[in-house]
């Protein structure tokens, strides 16, 4: 029988419920001294982020955004606040956890007396557990909330995950699947052999990969995300690199979706800023595909796929986000991408042979060090 979810800490659940707690007691105050009930959220947004130059980081500022209940434009933002931080709260005192879906249905209803919904559909509750998250600075994980797992590694390590010991290197074709939860309670790190990491985009990759062993014979870990790599995915490349002293190499699709992946593992995400210091890599390198690999790879104009407008508008903004506009040889990058006037995915490199991916470019890209981005 699998193992269960190991559930935070007894101090880690005290000071999740004690948070949530006090927020809604400073919502009940106000209403006592008859004020309008407000809950500050900070803001999660471009204009409220700043790069720490020191750390490395996206860090959230101080902006904050109030919901309150009598202003009409915020009062159903406001009450789904203060719902799904009581199902939270429900989660810890039972000791139980919930996916993100699973809290959409425990918050679901209509209220009574009137045909209004409390939501509509997910789109309208994620947004909220992460507002629920940053107003009282607790994690997901420590308000037993978890996201659905997306991810999978192979290579010689061996993992404890939940009590059972794993060795990544016989897990199967599919390798080991990443858990939503990756923190040292739930994971722990026993025999690593591995020099490094090579993260890679999509699972149909990581499949060439596996299937060319290129793990055994370059003695690392390759790893996929399943496109931009979910919470759990960038926890546990970050706690390998940190614990484990592995270099995080990075290899993506030569277009703007990919440059930004690339920024999430490296600074973090504008939206999750304030989990930047658990999952941020400032340290790992970009080693393709770049779009001067096109002419240095001898491609042919079949891999080329023209850019739209949406890719150059893109482009323009990744290029001025604060940790790329300063930075030389990324500004020449995406410059290239543009004069170019077409992007190009990993797997590209298998026009010219199905192992030439493997066996010859990532090879010739990990030895030499003028190619990597950083």
């Amino acid at each position: 029988m699998p193992a269960k979810t190991k559930l935070p800490s007894r101090r880690t659940k005290d000071l999740a419920a004690g948070k949530l707690e006090s927020l809604a007691t400073a919502v009940v105050e106000q209403a006592h001294r008859k004020k309008d009930p407000e809950v500050l959220i900070p803001a999660r947004m471009l204009s409220n982020v700043a790069f720490n130059e020191k750390t490395r980081h996206i860090e959230m500022g101080d902006a904050k955004q109030s919901r309150s209940l009598f202003n009409y434009g915020q009062a159903k933002r406001f009450m789904q606040t203060l719902l799904v931080a009581s199902k939270c709260k429900e989660l810890i005192s039972r000791g139980k956890s919930a996916s993100i879906r699973q809290i959409f249905y425990l918050s679901k209803h209509t209220i009574k007396g009137t045909n209004e919904k409390t939501f509509d559909n997910q789109e309208e509750s994620d947004p909220i557990i992460e507002d629920v998250e940053v107003a009282i600075d607790a994690l997901r994980e420590e308000l037993h909330v978890f996201a659905s797992n997306r991810g999978n590694l192979v290579g010689p390590i061996t993992i404890v995950d939940a009590g059972n010991t794993l060795d990544c290197t016989i897990m199967g074709s599919a390798g080991y699947a990443v858990p939503s939860i990756c923190e040292p309670e739930q994971i722990q790190f026993k025999k690593c052999q591995a020099k490094y990491i090579l993260h890679v985009e999509k699972d149909t990759v990581w499949r060439r990969f596996y299937e060319d062993r290129f793990w055994d014979k370059h003695q690392c870990i390759v790893s996929h995300g399943g496109g931009q790599p979910a919470r759990g995915m960038r926890r546990l490349l970050q706690r390998m690199h940190q614990e484990l002293d592995l270099p995080v190499f990075v290899l993506l699709d030569n277009d703007p979706w990919g440059y930004y992946i690339y920024s999430v593992i490296k600074h973090g995400s504008i939206n999750l800023a304030y989990e930047s210091r658990r999952m941020a890599i400032p340290d790992a390198k970009f080693i393709g595909v770049s779009s001067f690999d096109y002419e240095r790879c001898g491609l042919s104009d079949d891999v080329k796929i023209e850019l739209d407008d949406g890719d150059i508008k893109r482009c323009k903004q990744i290029a001025a986000y604060p940790w790329f506009a300063d930075k030389r040889p990324w500004q020449k990058e995406i410059k290239r991408l543009l004069d170019n006037g077409f992007k190009m995915e990993v797997e590209a490199m298998i026009s010219k042979d199905l192992e030439y991916l493997t066996e010859d470019y990532v090879p010739m890209k990990l030895k030499d060090k003028k190619q990597w981005l950083d």
